[in-house]
């Protein structure tokens, strides 16, 4: 079962994506992670991946689509994937098929996410990472005991740059204009569903489900 996630930032695909990894036991590859990892560990590429992440825009092609590329070579692929974040253009998407034709793998689905943009806004304000572990909390949906305080290893909890409301409406214009269009990308190929992402964690999960029954 080969799948993507699409949708804009917040609107709960890494979420979606644990659990069907946890179902499926089909790896969830993470565009965003692999990427904050390379900006943590100031690799070259991650330097250069930050100017990009921290004004909202978009990492270049030629680095996403090589770190994908390699990570569907891996052996935990074979059985299936689910791509979470990519592709975020045409053009990525494009350059995916080409290549999963090469690995002679084909999508199984492509499932969007659909959330309203202050909806979005109120979700990513509110996270708050611990510098320490890493434990993620939302202020009004998972806040810490203690505030400003990691539940688990008592480290200070600080705000990503790129969960700032400025940065995040910069990543919302970029998503409109240049991620959008692939939905009418993929559902001229048959291959896109639609999901009300405003739900309750539990019921998008069932409703992907049932999509995911039909296949």
């Amino acid at each position: 079962m080969n799948l993507i996630l699409l949708g804009p930032p917040g609107a709960g695909k890494g979420t979606q994506a644990i659990m069907l990894t946890d179902r499926f036991g089909i790896p969830q590859i993470s565009t965003g992670e692999i990427l904050r990892s390379a900006v943590k560990e100031e690799t070259p590429m991650g330097v250069k991946a930050k100017s990009f992440m921290d004004a909202g825009a978009l990492v270049p092609d030629a680095v996403v689509i090589g770190i994908v590329l390699e990570r569907l070579q891996k052996a935990d692929c074979k059985p299936g994937f689910i791509l979470d974040g990519f592709p975020r253009t045409v053009a990525q998407a494009d350059a995916l098929k080409d290549n999963l034709r090469d690995l002679e793998k084909d999508l199984t689905a492509v499932l969007a996410l659909e959330v309203d943009n202050d909806a979005l806004v109120e979700r990513l304000t509110g996270r708050r990472t611990c510098r320490q572990c890493g434990r993620g909390y939302h202020l009004k949906f998972d806040p810490p005991r203690t505030a400003g305080q990691c539940d688990v290893c008592g480290g200070e909890l600080y705000q990503r740059d790129d969960d700032r409301e400025e940065t995040i409406r910069k990543r919302m214009e970029v998503y409109d204009s240049q991620t959008t269009p692939l939905v009418d990308y993929y559902q001229q190929q048959g291959l896109l569903t639609r999901i009300n992402g405003m739900q309750e964690i539990s019921v998008v999960q069932e409703k992907i489900l049932a999509t995911l029954r039909t296949f």
